[in-house]
């Protein structure tokens, strides 16, 4: 019999914001896929939000997942779990937020779905969604536009969306961040901001006057969530 795989967003930090069906599917879990970026040297962050729900006798199996353009690689990824999968055994992949939106697990999913294997992926609490909680930050609301970009090294694929945009979600804040502080301040955003790091765990910040993150050293996942202020005319 074929095992079954989970691709599962385990939420932005907070094991508390785990969802039942997450917890469920971790406990039924032969083997729990812990990605990381090998090129980075890093370890799979997720791994220490669920650990909780995960069965004693389960295989934690740390893979390296490649860039989506290293085809190479990630069909040694793929065959890995595959192999697992074809000796019967349930495997969650797990990944911060939810594994469907700028995740390791999305080519993987591509990949396999075109395969016999059955998948079931399962929602997690997205980190801005975490953030506009936890700040109090209204996201949006009526027909309001909303455009959510990673930030490039330069910044410069911000603008266009800065000149349209009515609520602006930047991910991965942690490089430029004074260009980025103008640029808001440029484009009317500034004064309706809030900048959070760490969203739920030990060393969380939360910060809606920008001007004091000036020049402060952040983590990668730190993130800007900003509303135009309204005309004045």
């Amino acid at each position: 019999m074929i095992g079954k795989l989970y691709g599962i967003g385990v939420g932005p930090g907070d094991p508390e914001l785990l969802t039942v069906k997450a917890a469920l599917a971790l406990g039924r879990a032969d083997v729990i896929i812990a990605p990381y970026s090998k090129k980075k040297g890093t370890r799979c962050s997720a791994l220490g939000i669920v650990r909780e729900f995960i069965r004693k006798d389960a295989e934690i199996c740390d893979l390296p997942i490649p860039r989506a353009q290293d085809e190479e690689k990630l069909a040694e990824a793929c065959t890995q779990i595959a192999n697992l999968l074809e000796e019967g055994k349930n495997v969650a992949f797990i990944a911060r937020g939810d594994s469907m939106l700028y995740s390791k697990y999305v080519p993987i999913f591509e990949r396999l779905s075109k395969q016999k294997y059955e998948i079931v992926n399962i929602p997690g609490i997205i980190s801005f969604s975490a953030i506009s909680s936890a700040a109090g930050f209204p996201i949006a609301d009526g027909d309001e536009a909303v455009t959510i970009i990673p930030v490039n090294d330069n910044c410069d694929n911000i603008e266009p969306s800065l000149a349209s945009a009515d609520t602006i979600i930047l991910l991965k804040v942690h490089k430029n961040l004074d260009r980025i502080i103008d640029l808001l301040a440029a484009y009317g955003f500034k004064e309706q901001a809030v900048l959070v790091g760490r969203c739920g765990l030990p060393g969380e910040i939360i910060e809606k006057d920008l001007e004091k993150m000036r020049g402060k050293t952040l983590t990668y996942l730190s993130t800007i969530i900003a509303r135009r202020q309204p005309s004045s005319d």
